[in-house]
């Protein structure tokens, strides 16, 4: 579904998080600190950011802040435990999308990450196409011609995230830094193998193509 990025100092509650968001087959990375967190959205995109408002280092808010005035684009989902109108006004001025306040249900966090995704994808209707290739990143299905198909988890990550950017090159680093988690060791030729596994099982040799040198695009 997407690559997301929780900044949440309270461990328990992150834990929650994580595995809930897991578990609707989202990539999760956790950081506790907005410092941090301030450092590696100068190196590396994500799909969505959770920022909880209270985190050591610098808050929540100067994270979104700093973000936001370096040009930055990604949703911003804002957790606080203060709920005042004034509070909410300074965080969604801050630059955030949208403001969820503890405590809070899990399935509502899980409609709003969707909702925030969506929009940002642009997206009126949630099911991607590329010729005879449709996925429902919802039902988590890849159907062809009628037929579904069977993919492993990062397969349909891979393929979710080439059919939201149609017609762009990508190299095998980018692919990493936007499907996989940063901490993962996974080389060139390990994104060759996933690409071959998805030519193999859409049986559409023509859909992704590989450009010698530069990397691979889905063509629409």
């Amino acid at each position: 579904m997407g690559k997301l990025l929780l900044v949440e100092d309270e461990h328990d509650l992150s834990n929650q998080v994580r595995d809930w968001l897991q578990r609707e087959h989202h990539t999760v990375e956790v950081l506790d600190n907005g410092q941090v967190a301030a450092d590696t959205l100068r190196v590396t995109q994500y799909d969505l950011i959770i920022l909880d408002w209270q985190v050591p280092g610098i808050s929540g808010l100067e994270v979104c802040k700093q973000f936001r005035n370096r040009g930055g684009k990604t949703p911003v989902l804002m957790l606080t435990a203060r709920n005042s109108v004034d509070d909410r006004e300074q965080g969604l001025d801050s630059g955030a999308d949208d403001y969820l306040c503890k405590p809070f249900h899990m399935k509502e966090l899980s409609a709003r990450v969707r909702a925030l995704i969506r929009r940002a994808a642009g997206a009126t209707n949630n099911v991607l196409q590329a010729g005879a290739i449709q996925l429902d990143p919802s039902a988590r299905r890849v159907v062809k011609d009628a037929t579904e198909i069977h993919l492993e988890p990062r397969e349909f990550a891979l393929l979710e995230f080439l059919m939201r950017n149609p017609n762009i090159v990508f190299n095998a680093d980018a692919l990493v830094t936007r499907v996989w988690e940063t901490d993962t060791e996974i080389s060139p030729d390990s994104v060759r193998t996933y690409i071959k596994a998805l030519r193999k099982k859409l049986d559409q040799k023509e859909l992704i193509t590989t450009l010698h040198g530069l990397g691979y695009r889905l063509n629409s």
